[in-house]
């Protein structure tokens, strides 16, 4: 392998060219990226970013020391066995990665709306809110709440748009939503309500309601980008599927981060999981898989949201899961907790209680067998609950 080019220049894509380094490929490297930054971390965008609290949060890594040949503002447009067509003419390779990412989903009408994907997108959101102005957010999901948060902070009077009954709802189900209802205090929280189309000057929603606002952000999910290979030989199907070792279905072909829908061996099921964790690990796995190891990406899916003063962290697969419990009660520090049908432990929510996180997560990995009456007393630490 002579040739390596990895198309998309978020974590993913930058942790694919230092694995490939650290793995011992010292033949000509290429990393692609749509946007004109060096890479960044996307998590701070809707947290220290958005609060003021830093104005960037590019990758400390140092590209030409790697030898990478690094082409900000170039976009990848189609692929061919052994080419990638872009924006600045045709490369070949003899690997590749598809690191791409996804983007935001956008809803209809002829307003102007915000989404927070990008650090363009933080930096301009971050200046339109100000203390006064009208915030409608669509979406309170996990980035609708941070966003919110930010708003609310800055002195913005926030309406939260939420077409479930709770928020959360979609993300972890309606139970635990609710718990997190209460955080919402002094903004208009809608629940059970749908946006007909963005408009000049606000929101129109079903039933003919106007909601006014200076500022409309939509944070109602993202899709993977995968558009420039709808007419490559190779599989999609909710992202770019692949097997466990991020193989695709083209040979030389892997792919990592937020358009990788990977074959889980623990949860037997396809996954696609859009958080930072998956694009700093999964890269390892990949790089060792284009230079012919045997590597396997098994790992149990992590992610946490900063919002209303709380750190709500989460691990594992719930879906997975038989029953929910809890430990603590809503009005303090507490954790929710899936079991399987053998009461195996498959996922944990942790808000403000982030020995569970960690407790969990490695329990969820060793797939030990949980004491049920132990384990929803919250003064029994996680660990001791292993049968």
């Amino acid at each position: 392998m002579n040739r390596v080019v990895v198309v998309g220049a978020g974590l993913a894509g930058m942790r694919s060219v230092e694995a490939l380094r650290a793995r011992g490929y010292d033949g000509a490297l290429t990393l692609l990226g749509e946007e004109r930054h060096r890479p960044y971390d996307r998590p701070p965008l809707s947290k220290a970013v958005l609060f003021g609290d830093a104005d960037s949060s590019f990758v400390d890594s140092d590209l030409d020391a790697m030898n990478v040949d690094f082409r900000p503002g170039v976009s990848a447009k189609a692929l061919r066995a052994g080419t990638v067509e872009t924006t600045e003419g045709d490369l070949d390779y003899d690997g590749l990665v598809i690191a791409t990412g996804a983007e935001p989903i956008t809803l209809r009408g002829d307003g102007p709306q915000h989404v927070l994907r990008s650090l363009d997108d933080a930096l301009e959101l971050r200046a339109r809110l100000v203390a006064g102005a009208r915030v409608a957010i669509i979406g309170a999901g996990w980035i609708g709440a941070e966003v919110a948060t930010a708003a609310r902070r800055a002195g913005c009077h926030v309406t939260v748009i939420e077409a479930g009954p709770t928020p959360l709802a979609q993300a972890v189900g309606t139970e635990i939503g609710a718990r997190t209802q209460p955080w919402y205090e002094g903004i208009d929280l809608r629940l059970d309500t749908m946006v007909g189309a963005v408009e000049e000057g606000g929101v129109r929603l079903v039933g003919d309601e106007f909601v006014e606002a200076h500022v409309v952000v939509t944070g109602i999910g993202v899709r993977p980008t995968v558009e420039w290979l709808s007419d490559a030989d190779i599989d999609l199907h909710n992202g770019v599927v692949v097997d466990e070792h991020l193989r695709t279905s083209m040979p030389g072909v892997v792919a990592v981060g937020d358009c990788a829908n990977w074959w889980s061996r623990r949860f037997q099921t396809r996954l696609r999981v859009e958080h930072w964790d998956v694009a700093l690990n999964a890269p390892e796995v990949a790089a060792a898989t284009l230079l012919g190891e045997d590597a396997v990406y098994d790992p149990v899916p992590y992610f946490w949201s900063e919002q209303f003063g709380h750190m709500v962290q989460y691990a594992g697969h719930h879906p997975a899961a038989a029953r929910l419990l809890y430990r603590g009660e809503p009005q303090g520090k507490w954790s929710a907790v899936w079991l399987g049908e053998d009461d195996t432990l498959v996922a944990v929510l942790a808000v403000d209680r982030p020995r569970d996180l960690v407790q969990g997560r490695r329990i969820i990995d060793s797939g030990a067998r949980m004491d049920v009456e132990r384990l929803v007393d919250p003064e029994v630490a996680l660990r001791d609950c292993v049968v």
